[in-house]
């Protein structure tokens, strides 16, 4: 039963809804996370001394990796569910389903893939011999994937807690009833509660996501001293995947998900595999330095251009 101590949100879960026309405020709020990376990465890694054209490149294939990643992954957990009896709904993304973690290891294999293939001679001659008509091939400056996962892993947090906020609204992700004084109820008749309440019944839930939300600070905090100080690059971004990765591991288990993997869900299973990649590889590779107190920017105009041309 809902208890006298839980929190309820009663606020629409719609921003919009007139018409045909529904904006969700999950659906804005992922935009305004989307947004708020590209323009911080552009920020900080020009700074850096990156090509903030190139940045805006990579970041158009990492939008679209990260698209295809997040959808792949709700459909994999929602197979038998759901898409196996019509597939076709696999294709209906208006209709919500996404993952964060296909977001955001779906967003650094597009833009990896397009900085790795970007200025590789099988593309170069490619273009050469059926584009040639538009210019000569040329490579781009792009940044090494390492050095801008690094620049990009901060504002990832920091966008994460963004759409976890849209989650806490929309009431979309069912967690474990609670009787803590910080449970949270929803009121609203459109809220996605109530399809974790049709599964799971009634009664105040652990606020999952805001957990989420307020680990993702957290770990933004934690991280940010360290953003210059692990070489080869690379590292700092396998350490925020490792450190997120535990914490999801952990906080998942008030969600209230299908748990078809030996008791755990998708999502921790994840965490397990990534966990099992970035933490061995932060012992055996990854080397603190002291971090760089004359950056690009603050470098004088002479030196950067040598250092460019390098």
């Amino acid at each position: 039963m809902i208890g006298l101590d839980s929190i309820s949100i009663g606020m629409n879960p719609n921003l919009i809804d007139f018409g045909g026309l529904v904006l969700s405020w999950h659906g804005f709020l992922t935009f305004v996370a989307v947004a708020t990376s590209v323009f911080l990465v552009a920020r900080w890694g020009s700074r850096a001394g990156i090509n903030i054209d190139s940045i805006y490149s990579v970041a158009v294939w990492c939008i679209v990796g990260g698209v295809i990643g997040s959808r792949l992954l709700h459909v994999v957990d929602f197979w038998g569910e759901t898409y196996s009896h019509d597939p076709v709904r696999m294709f209906y993304v208006w209709q919500g389903g996404a993952t964060i973690y296909g977001a955001i290891l779906g967003g650094f294999v597009g833009g990896a893939a397009y900085i790795t293939l970007r200025n590789s001679a099988w593309y170069l001659s490619l273009w050469g011999r059926y584009f040639g008509f538009l210019g000569e091939p040329k490579e781009a400056p792009l940044p090494g994937v390492g050095h801008l996962a690094d620049i990009a892993a901060p504002a990832i947090l920091f966008s994460q807690a963004i759409g976890r906020v849209g989650d806490i609204i929309n009431g979309e992700h069912c967690a474990n009833f609670s009787d803590l004084p910080w449970a949270v109820t929803y009121s609203h008749p459109a809220s996605g509660s109530l399809q974790c309440v049709r599964q799971y019944g009634e009664g105040a839930v652990h606020p999952a996501v805001a957990y989420e939300l307020l680990m993702d600070l957290a770990l933004l905090a934690v991280l940010w001293p360290l953003r210059n100080r692990f070489r080869p690059r690379g590292m700092f971004f396998a350490l925020y995947l490792a450190t997120y990765s535990v914490g999801r591991f952990f906080l998942s288990f008030l969600r209230a998900e299908f748990q078809d993997y030996g008791g755990l869900n998708e999502a921790q299973i994840i965490a397990l595999v990534v966990m099992a990649v970035t933490i061995p590889l932060l012992i055996f590779k990854a080397r603190l330095v002291k971090p760089d107190d004359n950056p690009p920017q603050n470098r004088p105009r002479s030196s950067r251009r040598r250092t460019r041309r390098a």
